[in-house]
């Protein structure tokens, strides 16, 4: 199995000392932030969300694509993603990215589609989903690469089978999805086995980090609330070495993307302590 961790994790690092770090703590991946930043947040202190000193944009990548084979390269990192914040109705951006992505060697860029609030239907939103996708292959597909929809809370696809419905409707040569295991302790856990087998050859890319519920003050009716932290990935609910078991058994050659948000602990640490547990496994 191969290991990546993504650099919205490291706003602190340029391109060369990010990719060094990871060739060093033992990766062979790197998840590529390449996203837009609004003018006005482009001085302010670097954060995962905000400003990067890594500096790739959709706009960006074409002219730096030299230098992110280069650093990439030395470092021995292939980069199996780009971790875009691209809706699949941005046509524009889509090109870009696809573009990019193809010029430095990247498989795949993840496209997102709107999220879900309450406020509109599922099956409405189902449907502008399809689409969006449909559209959006018809140009990914020309630079032949694959668009990742992320099992996430907050969206129509937080779980594995409503992932596979949205994407079941493609060729998996195409399209995929990223098991996230973090996310879905919360929202959309199914049994890890039947997961797996049920994307079978959707199943494109991994996403892990660790959280944990903990409990809240009751309400006035006596019912508990649960909140959730992000702590290690051994502390956590989810069963990282029965994902690795069934992994295994799906015989998974993608990457195991790191993604650990926690501010209490340095980003070096915690990929640190990251690959040697899910090596360990």
């Amino acid at each position: 199995m191969n290991f990546s961790a993504t650099t919205v994790m490291l706003p602190h690092l340029d391109l060369q000392q990010t990719c060094k770090l990871l060739s060093k703590l033992g990766f062979n991946g790197v998840e590529l932030r390449v996203r837009r930043l609004a003018l006005e947040r482009a001085n302010e202190a670097p954060s995962s969300w905000g400003r990067h000193l890594t500096d790739l944009s959709p706009e960006n990548i074409m002219e730096r694509a030299d230098e992110v084979k280069s650093v990439t390269s030395e470092n021995g990192l292939q980069i199996p993603g780009f971790a875009s914040a691209c809706q699949n109705t941005d046509i524009e951006q889509i090109k870009l990215l696809s573009e990019g992505a193809k010029a430095v060697g990247c498989p795949a860029i993840r496209l997102s589609c709107p999220g879900y609030n309450g406020s509109v239907n599922y099956h409405e939103l189902y449907d502008e989903a399809v689409k969006g996708y449909t559209k959006a292959l018809e140009i990914t597909r020309e630079y032949g690469i694959k668009v990742l929809v992320e099992m996430h809370g907050g969206t129509i696809h937080p779980s594995a089978s409503l992932a596979y419905r949205i994407v079941s409707n493609f060729d998996a040569e195409d399209i995929g999805v990223i098991y996230d295991p973090q996310n879905m302790v919360k929202d959309g856990f199914e049994t890890i086995q039947l997961a797996m087998e049920l994307l079978g050859d959707y199943l494109a890319h991994i996403h892990a980090g660790g959280h944990k519920p903990y409990p809240t003050e009751p309400d006035e009716k006596g019912t508990v609330k649960w909140a959730w932290s992000g702590c290690p990935m051994a502390e956590g609910l989810y069963d990282f070495p029965k994902m690795i078991e069934c992994l295994r058994k799906v015989d998974f050659q993608g990457f195991i993307s790191i993604e650990d948000f926690r501010g209490d602990v340095s980003p070096e640490e915690k990929l640190d302590n990251g690959i040697k547990y899910l090596s360990s496994l």
